[in-house]
C-alpha cells in the first residue's frame, strides 16, 4: 500500500480524493492544519499532496520546510492560479503542480509517475521487490525460467510486474496492452490472465480485485 500525507483544509475535497485513490491501494492521511501535518512524521509517508491556501501558514512555507528536512516527493494541489505561485513552488523543490479543479484520475496518474521517477532515482522499487521476475530484452523470466508468452500475455504480465503490489484497473490493462482484442464484455482479459496463471504455475500470484482489476503479489 502507498501511504500519502495530504495537507488540505478542504475536508470534503480530501475525502473525495481519498475514496477514489483507495481503489488503487493508496491511503491518504489528511491534516487540515499545516502544523499538525508537519508534526505527523512526514518521513513515514511515500508522498505529500500539499494545498497552498492553508490556515495559519502559507503552503509555500510548508513546502520550503518539507524540502529542507525531508526527502519526499511533493505534489502541489491548489486553486491559486497565479503563475508566480507555481514558479515559486517548483523553485523551492516541489515536484509537480496540479491546479484545482482536476479529475482524480489525473492525480492518480501523476502520483504513480512521480513515485516511479523517485524509485528509479533511488535505484529501488516502489512496490515489493520483484525477485521472482526479470525482464531481459523482450523476454520475461519467472524464477529463472523464460516464459513463453503471446504478445498480449507479455504486455499484460509486464504491466503487472512493473506495478507489483499495486492494483491495475481493467481499463489501464486494456489500454496498455495494444495486442489485446477486447470484446464487448471484456472477457478476453480474463482469458489472458487465466493463461498467464497457468504458465506461471501459480494461481495466487495474480489476484483479482473485485470491481477494479488485477494486481501481482
Amino acid at each position: 500500500m502507498i501511504n500519502i500525507l495530504m495537507i488540505e483544509d478542504d475536508a470534503e475535497f480530501a475525502e473525495l480524493l481519498s475514496e477514489y485513490l483507495a481503489q488503487y491501494d493508496i491511503k491518504i492521511t489528511n491534516f487540515e492544519d499545516p502544523y499538525l501535518g508537519l508534526s505527523a512524521g512526514v518521513k513515514k509517508y511515500d508522498l505529500l499532496i500539499l494545498d497552498l491556501t492553508l490556515p495559519g501558514m502559507d503552503g509555500l512555507e510548508v513546502c520550503e520546510e518539507v524540502m529542507e528536512k525531508y526527502d519526499i516527493p511533493v505534489i502541489i494541489s491548489s486553486a491559486r492560479s497565479d503563475i508566480n505561485d507555481k514558479v515559486e513552488a517548483l523553485a523551492i523543490g516541489a515536484d509537480d503542480y496540479l491546479p484545482k479543479p482536476y479529475d482524480p484520475k489525473e492525480m492518480y496518474a501523476r502520483i504513480m509517475s512521480l513515485l516511479r521517477r523517485y524509485s528509479k532515482a533511488k535505484n529501488t522499487e516502489v512496490a515489493a521487490p520483484k525477485s521472482d521476475f526479470e525482464l531481459k530484452g523482450d523476454t520475461l523470466y519467472f524464477k529463472g525460467e523464460a516464459l513463453s508468452l503471446t504478445p498480449a500475455e507479455f504486455e499484460v504480465l509486464n504491466l503487472l510486474v512493473k506495478n507489483q503490489g499495486i492494483t491495475q484497473s481493467r481499463e489501464q490493462i486494456i489500454n496498455t496492452a495494444g495486442n489485446m482484442s477486447i470484446d464487448s464484455q471484456g472477457k478476453s482479459l480474463d482469458v489472458i490472465i487465466s493463461k498467464i496463471r497457468t504458465k506461471l504455475g501459480d494461481n495466487k500470484r495474480i489476484q483479482a480485485v473485485r470491481g477494479v482489476g488485477y494486481k501481482l503479489v
